[in-house]
C-alpha cells in the first residue's frame, strides 16, 4: 500500500462522512440548514454567542440533542467496524466478528446486570457503572474463551471460535434469566438489547472518542503483522511475528472497543461483520488500508441507519433491529454469491 492509494480512499470517504454528519444534523422535527449547523457548532466550540438569525431552540437541539447522538453513531459504527476487521484478520475467517467470540454478548450481559440491579433498588450511577460492567462482561468472556482454548498453545482460529460459540450460548441463557428477573420492567432490557442511540450524551462521546482513536491506532500499528499472519502461523513465526502475543494484544483491544460500544448503544449487529467483508471485496485484504477504512465505513453505515430511524421513518425503530433487517438479507446475498464462485474464504 502506498500513500496515494490510502489518500485516494480515505480522503473522499472522510469528506463524505463529514458531509453526512452535517446533513444528519439538519434532519428532524426542526429544520436547520447546513450553514446554520456549522455556525452553531463553531459558536459552541469557541464559547461565543449564537449568530443573529439562528433560533436559540434550534441551536440547543442541534448542539445538545442531535450532535451527541450523531457523533455516537459514527464512533460506535467505527469501533464495531475496526473490531470486526481485527477479529476477521485474527481468526482468518470473513464471517467472524465480536459476536463470534461472544464478546458482545458478554458486554450485553454486564450492562443488563446493572439494569436489573437498579430495578431491585441498588443505587448505581448508570453513566459510569454500565460501561464498567459492560467492559467487565466482555473482558470476562474473553478470559473464559482463552481459558477454554488454552489447550491449543497456538490459540488457533478453530479453538477460539468454538470456545466463543459455547460461551455466547451460555451468556444468552443468562441474559434470558435476567429478563425473567426484571419481570414487568423487562422492556428496559429488551429495548437496550435491540440497540438504541436515543440516550447518547456528550459524556458518552468523551468515553468513545479516545477509545476509538487509540484502538484504531493500535490496530493499524499491528496491521502489517496481521498481513503476515494471514500466510499461516508457521510462516508468520518464521518471519518473526509472535502470533500468540499478537492475538492476545489485539483481542484485548478489540474487546475494549466492542464493550464500550455496546455500553453506549446496546447490541448492534452486522456492522462489524459486513463492513470489513465488503471492503475486502473492494480494496483487497491489506489490513493497513482495510482497518482505517473500516472505521470510516462503519461510522458512515451506522450514521445512515440512525438517521433513517431518527428522522425519516414515521416511528423510531431500534437501530439494532434496523441494521439486522438491512444487513442480514444483503449479507446472505453476498454469501450465496461467493458460494457460487466456489469459495467463502478471503
Amino acid at each position: 500500500m502506498n500513500r496515494r492509494t490510502a489518500a485516494a480512499w480515505m480522503l473522499p470517504l472522510a469528506a463524505v462522512l463529514v458531509f453526512g454528519v452535517a446533513l444528519s444534523a439538519t434532519l428532524g422535527y426542526l429544520d436547520v440548514s447546513i450553514p446554520d449547523v456549522f455556525a452553531i457548532l463553531i459558536a459552541k466550540l469557541r464559547g461565543l454567542d449564537m449568530p443573529a438569525g439562528i433560533d436559540p431552540v434550534a441551536a440547543t437541539v442541534v448542539a445538545d440533542v442531535r450532535m451527541p447522538r450523531i457523533l455516537a453513531a459514527v464512533l460506535v459504527g467505527g469501533l464495531l467496524g475496526v473490531s470486526g476487521a481485527v477479529f476477521q484478520a485474527i481468526l482468518l475467517n470473513p464471517l467472524a466478528d465480536s459476536y463470534t467470540l461472544g464478546i458482545s454478548t458478554g458486554a450485553a450481559f454486564g450492562a443488563s446486570l446493572v439494569i436489573v440491579l437498579q430495578i431491585f433498588g441498588l443505587a448505581l450511577p448508570p453513566g459510569v457503572t454500565i460501561p464498567i460492567f459492560a467492559f467487565g462482561g466482555g473482558a470476562g468472556t474473553l478470559a473464559v474463551v482463552l481459558f477454554l482454548a488454552a489447550g491449543d498453545r497456538r490459540l488457533s482460529s478453530t479453538s477460539l471460535i468454538l470456545a466463543g460459540v459455547i460461551v455466547a450460548a451460555i451468556l444468552s441463557a443468562a441474559i434470558g434469566f435476567l429478563k425473567f428477573l426484571a419481570d414487568e420492567q423487562v422492556g428496559l432490557i429488551i429495548f437496550w438489547l435491540m440497540g438504541s442511540l436515543a440516550g447518547a450524551s456528550w459524556a458518552n462521546i468523551l468515553l468513545l472518542a479516545p477509545t476509538a482513536l487509540l484502538g484504531t491506532l493500535v490496530a493499524v500499528y499491528y496491521s502489517r503483522d496481521l498481513n503476515i499472519m494471514a500466510t499461516g502461523d508457521r510462516a508468520a513465526t518464521s518471519l518473526g511475528v509472535n502470533t500468540v502475543r499478537l492475538r492476545l494484544v489485539l483481542l484485548a483491544v478489540s474487546t475494549l472497543m466492542t464493550a464500550l460500544a455496546v455500553s453506549v448503544s446496546g447490541i448492534i449487529g452486522f456492522v462489524g461483520l459486513i463492513v470489513p467483508h465488503m471492503l475486502r471485496h473492494l480494496i483487497g485484504p491489506d489490513n493497513r488500508l482495510l482497518i482505517p477504512l473500516s472505521f470510516f465505513t462503519g461510522g458512515l453505515l451506522l450514521l445512515v441507519a440512525d438517521t433513517l430511524t431518527r428522522a425519516v421513518l414515521p416511528v423510531e425503530v431500534p437501530i439494532g433491529v434496523l441494521t439486522a433487517l438491512l444487513g442480514g438479507p444483503f449479507f446472505c446475498f453476498l454469501f450465496k454469491r461467493r458460494q457460487r464462485n466456489g469459495t467463502t474464504a478471503f
